[in-house]
């Protein structure tokens, strides 16, 4: 497949009162075309901050310090972010889901509003075919009476039709790639799969790339190709989506897997949390920060840096471990 996203040692930094906080510390991927990848990690990982800086909507007092993306051929970080060139990416070539849609929703203008401006903008149409495509838009996700909905308010939809409105505006002009940051997060577990469901058949229809950004483990278990699983602003393991569940190098990974329920395992099987809190990213080491957390640490991994991505068994699979040489599992 050929390559649509290009991520080079991105870097983002929020400034504070105590110190530097290294959301994105030399993050590295990319994305090909008509596939789904997944980004895991726990809260305060760095993986929603690492795809708001690619649409650069990083606000202050955060700051992109370094790395590139490469988006069809061109750098997007050499425009500025409110930039005519940058404008016509957001919504048009990327769209974006994101995470709580009560506050991403302007809730004092209408839905149809809100839905109508990207196709004028991106795509040209009048205001008389941008609404009758937004009721086609409201109908295609599910939302009943579309066409009389759209004079109404966000605060007049449920949690989850906002979530439905959320994906309708992220697949509008119909972009060749979508990032979806937690798009189920706080909804119940049968209203999560109607919507995943709803959203892949959507972007499936488009033709596009699907970025999933989420903590849910089963999501992208069922739905992506491709994972990066991240930790403290850097990407820890990558791979295949078989070689992350059924054969994972790192010691975080397996933490992961170890702390949430599977159908296929022996009922009555005790859940492993993770020992520990994440570390803070204002003081980071220059050793390996999964360490304190770590059942299998040992000398060279308190005393060395962190590793680099280092590739192990499997297409495309990297660990960033000195245990990588062995099944970080057994």
């Amino acid at each position: 497949m050929a390559e649509l996203l290009r991520v080079n040692n991105l870097a983002t930094h929020f400034t504070t009162e105590i110190g530097t906080v290294r959301a994105v510390d030399g993050v590295s991927y990319h994305i090909d075309e008509n596939e789904i990848v997944g980004f895991v990690g726990e809260s305060g990982c760095g993986k929603s901050v690492t795809q708001l800086s690619v649409m650069q909507l990083i606000q202050r007092p955060g700051r992109i310090v370094g790395g590139e993306v490469w988006f069809e051929g061109r750098n997007l970080l050499e425009y500025g972010a409110k930039s005519h060139e940058m404008r016509a990416v957001r919504g048009g070539k990327i769209g974006m889901i994101f995470q709580e849609p009560m506050t991403s929703l302007n809730p004092v203008l209408t839905i149809g509003r809100q839905l109508t401006e990207s196709l004028e903008l991106h795509l040209g149409m009048s205001k008389k075919e941008a609404r009758s495509r937004a009721a086609e838009l409201l109908e295609g996700v599910g939302i009943p009476s579309a066409s009389s909905r759209l004079d109404d308010y966000p605060h007049q939809f449920s949690g989850g039709m906002r979530q439905r409105v959320m994906i309708a505006i992220g697949v509008s002009c119909q972009p060749k790639m979508v990032i979806a940051d937690e798009p189920t997060t706080a909804l119940d577990c049968t209203t999560q799969a109607q919507l995943l469901e709803l959203m892949l058949s959507t972007i499936d229809g488009c033709a596009g790339s699907l970025v999933l950004v989420t903590h849910n483990l089963g999501v992208v278990a069922r739905y992506a190709q491709r994972i990066y699983i991240m930790y403290a602003g850097k990407i820890v393991e990558q791979g295949l989506c078989r070689d992350i569940f059924y054969q994972p190098r790192h010691p975080y990974t397996v933490g992961l897997l170890n702390s949430v329920p599977r159908l296929d395992e022996v009922r009555g099987r005790r859940l492993v949390p993770i020992v520990g809190t994440p570390p803070n990213l204002i003081d980071l080491p220059s050793t390996c920060a999964f360490f304190p957390r770590c059942p299998k640490r040992n000398e060279r991994c308190q005393v060395e840096t962190w590793p680099e991505l280092e590739p192990v068994d499997g297409e495309g699979h990297m660990v960033r471990c000195y245990m990588s040489g062995e099944r970080a599992g057994e």
